[in-house]
């Protein structure tokens, strides 16, 4: 088992060498357009409407980094991925860019070589359970029956969590967001156990949300965010400084109602010239044109648009800031300077 485990990272980490080495950011302007790896459907995060459109504050990532680089927004392929398929989509080359609330870990950064360019949420696990089934915390949930996302964090974290409490359970494995969501309406197991962002976007999608509860233990951090292939640095920069775009953007009060005001003429905050490239030569230094972070904002907001939009207290999801408000408020969101 375990020599079988090591091959497979290996042969993961030998693909997504040799994907990073044709360059990435050349591909995609080759190509006129990124394809992007997502979720295959939660709420508020990524997921196509009735019309086939895919949207969320997964795919807000995706959309600008293909205004970025491309200068348009809708210029992506959206590839479905599970947590099986994922990493092998990436490191296979068959996605550029995988923007699906994916946890940093070491494992993934260091064995399985992939760079995570940032973080877009911050984020912690969590246990979901009928109203009707009368428990109030997850350490009451001894011999339950759980629902489980294979491929992912959350099994280690579930089985550390369980043990360390002295209580036990039996894993329903399930692939899928929507094949979880399935199972544990129709009773398969007494608790679905996921990110807390993923558990309140599934809750919002129930006929009755109310008859749901989301426990109050967070049993784990997941710093989610987008990654790349490692050596592919040019590209992760791209990446990277997009979403610090975003993120900047907010900090400095620039909105997508008034980025074109102050895209027009350099003002008097050089910070603010230099990120919307009426000064300096930040563009430049990317390989991109030197308004990409103008058009990184305009493709669907600053960070904090996207989140009020997509997973506010205001949307159906309904996350508070918390954690992910901008350091100036208490939170962890901070970008580095763009000098």
């Amino acid at each position: 088992m375990k020599k079988s485990v090591f091959l497979g990272a290996l042969t993961v980490a030998g693909l997504a060498a040799g994907a990073a080495a044709a360059g990435t950011l050349d591909d995609v302007k080759a190509r006129g357009k990124l394809n992007c790896g997502v979720t295959t459907g939660l709420v508020g995060f990524a997921a196509p409407d009735e019309n086939g459109r895919w949207d969320g504050f997964d795919v807000g990532v995706c959309r600008a980094v293909a205004a970025a680089v491309l200068g348009d927004p809708d210029a992506v392929e959206f590839v479905p991925t599970t947590g099986k398929t994922r990493f092998t989509a990436l490191a296979s080359g068959e996605i550029d860019l995988l923007a699906r609330n994916t946890t940093w870990t070491f494992s993934r950064d260091v064995d399985l070589k992939f760079t995570f360019v940032g973080v877009n949420y911050y984020d912690g696990q969590g246990f979901m359970v009928p109203k009707e089934l009368g428990v109030s915390s997850a350490k009451e949930l001894d011999g339950a029956t759980v629902c489980i996302q294979t491929g992912t964090t959350t099994e280690l974290n579930l089985a550390d969590f369980f043990r360390a409490n002295n209580i036990s359970y039996e894993p329903v494995p399930i692939e899928t967001n929507a094949e979880g969501q399935q199972q544990y309406l129709a009773g398969a197991c007494d608790t679905y156990t996921t990110d807390a962002s993923g558990l309140a976007a599934t809750r919002a999608s129930f006929e009755n949300p109310a008859d749901h509860v989301v426990l109050p233990e967070i049993i784990s951090k997941e710093p989610l965010g987008p990654l790349v292939r490692h050596g592919d640095d040019e590209w992760g920069d791209v990446v990277r400084w997009t979403l610090n775009a975003l993120i900047a953007a907010e900090e400095l009060g620039i909105t997508s109602a008034n980025i074109g005001e102050l895209s027009a003429a350099a003002g008097d905050n050089p910070e603010v010239n230099r990120l919307l490239g009426t000064e300096g030569n930040l563009g430049e230094m990317l390989g991109l044109d030197a308004d990409w972070a103008v058009k990184a904002v305009q493709a669907g907001g600053n960070y904090g648009e996207l989140f009020e939009k997509n997973i506010g207290e205001n949307s159906p999801v309904g996350l508070a800031r918390g954690l992910n408000a901008q350091w100036t408020d208490g939170g962890l969101l901070y970008s580095p300077p763009f000098r």
